[in-house]
């Protein structure tokens, strides 16, 4: 069983800064495409970003690209989700996702990802 533990939500001020971090002591941690999905307030789940198992490939949502940065660090079994210039309407509880060798349409996507951590809640103020 792959657990997925997310930390580093919490309330900012529009414009600002927060990094979230996913860990998990999978041991094939580095063979997982692992993902970052949001669901805000009366919405559906949606993609925010991506990293892939192999090269590190790096996916992102229109609403988000410019402005949050996925990262990985097998060593600590670790991703992140560095977001930047946060605006209001990326308040949402905050999903880490992983799947093992997804493919960069199926990372896009929730319907491929079999782990999926309890969530995070980011709220951002105007």
């Amino acid at each position: 069983q792959v657990q997925l533990v997310e930390s580093g939500g919490g309330l900012v001020q529009a414009g600002g800064s927060l990094r979230l971090s996913c860990a998990t002591s999978e041991r094939t941690f580095s063979s997982y495409t692992m993902g970052w999905f949001r669901q805000g307030p009366g919405k559906e789940r949606e993609f925010a970003a991506a990293i892939s198992w192999g090269r590190g490939s790096t996916y992102y949502a229109d609403s988000v690209k410019g402005r949050f940065t996925i990262s990985r660090d097998n060593a600590k079994n670790t991703v992140y989700l560095q977001m930047n210039s946060l605006k209001p309407e990326d308040t949402a509880v905050y999903y880490c996702a992983a799947g093992r060798l997804l493919t960069t349409t199926q990372a896009m996507g929730a319907a491929a990802y079999a782990y999926w951590g309890q969530g995070t809640q980011v709220t951002v103020s105007s």
